[in-house]
């Protein structure tokens, strides 16, 4: 960036075509004139070097004036740099991973695959927040505790598969586990999402007791409920017909869901597919948005002192070339 301090002075440059005006007139009411019978030998004579530039001197003095005006008018050279302030959200993904998530209502593929995906869009969406993830069924286990390495995150993500743990749905526990990772952070906002897909029937701690120590801690939780209407295609495989498809009820506790939301200051959501699931998932991000202050500064350095050192020597220069090549003698 570049600016002048004080740009007024700048005015001063309409001087200098003045004052070029006023040498070329003089210039040419200077000139005398000799009548010679014959101006061949004249001709002969040619130009001297110090006629040919005798009008250096004065182009030196008009560059010195610019210059000098240049550096009354201070000019500045400055660099931005730029202060970000953040206030990063704790989140804890908190997954069910009991066998009913195998459930293929959220095509292309089951409903663990689905929030598997949507929840890696939602990770890739976040900046300067740190998420950790619990995965939960008959018990609960934290997957990978609170990080910024999202690639780290990302690749526990792709592991998670049915079967690790006991099967049941253990919704208490979960949110647990969860709030367990939170309770110690300073982060001003702290989230757990929640997503399950049917109704607490393992576990030493219930949802409701869970969703109280939640907010005790201040830590906000959003619950969703995975599943379609009615009934769901749930795999079977068989060992003498191989794998078979039947329908199953879907069984979503949602008032439970709702309750544990509304107690902590959170909100209960319904996907019933995959395109359902996105957009929760994009409106939670939506109302748990980092806070970003950038405040920005500019450095500014003078360079008057070079526009000045520039005109000095153009002077000096003019004192001595006045004195020796164009001295006058009277």
């Amino acid at each position: 960036m570049f600016r002048f301090a004080n740009p007024e002075f700048l005015f001063l440059l309409l001087i200098l075509p003045v004052m070029l005006f006023w040498y070329l007139r003089r210039s040419l009411r200077s000139r005398s004139t000799v009548r010679y019978s014959d101006i061949a030998l004249i001709k002969e004579v040619g130009t001297s070097s110090r006629q040919r530039y005798r009008h250096l001197l004065f182009l030196l003095r008009l560059a010195a004036l610019a210059l000098m005006i240049i550096a009354f008018a201070r000019p500045q050279a400055g660099s931005r740099e730029e202060e970000m302030i953040t206030e990063g959200i704790d989140i804890v993904l908190s997954m069910d991973i009991s066998s009913s998530m195998l459930a293929e209502d959220f095509q292309p593929k089951n409903r663990l695959e689905a929030a598997k995906l949507v929840a890696a869009d939602f990770i890739k969406g976040r900046s300067n927040d740190r998420i950790g993830m619990v995965v939960f069924a008959g018990q609960s286990f934290t997957q990978c505790p609170l990080t910024l390495d999202y690639g780290i995150l990302l690749k526990f993500l792709e592991e998670i598969h049915i079967g690790q743990i006991e099967d049941g749905t253990a919704i208490g526990m979960g949110l647990g586990t969860s709030i367990n990772r939170l309770r110690d952070s300073k982060a001003k906002s702290k989230v757990v999402i929640l997503l399950t897909d049917g109704q607490n029937n393992r576990g030493e701690l219930d949802p409701i007791t869970a969703a109280r120590i939640a907010k005790s801690f201040n830590i906000r939780v959003y619950t969703i409920g995975a599943g379609s209407k009615g009934e769901a295609l749930y795999p079977v495989d068989d060992a003498i017909f191989g794998r078979r498809y039947v329908r199953m009820p879907v069984n979503i506790d949602e008032e439970l869901l709702r309750r544990v939301a509304n107690m902590s200051g959170g909100q209960y959501f319904r996907a019933t597919d995959k395109s359902s699931l996105e957009r929760i998932y994009k409106e939670i991000s939506e109302m748990e948005k980092t806070k970003i202050e950038v405040k920005q500064y500019t450095r500014y350095r003078e360079l008057f002192s070079r526009y000045l050192i520039a005109a000095l020597i153009l002077l000096a220069l003019e004192v001595i070339l006045g004195n020796t090549v164009f001295r006058k003698i009277p």
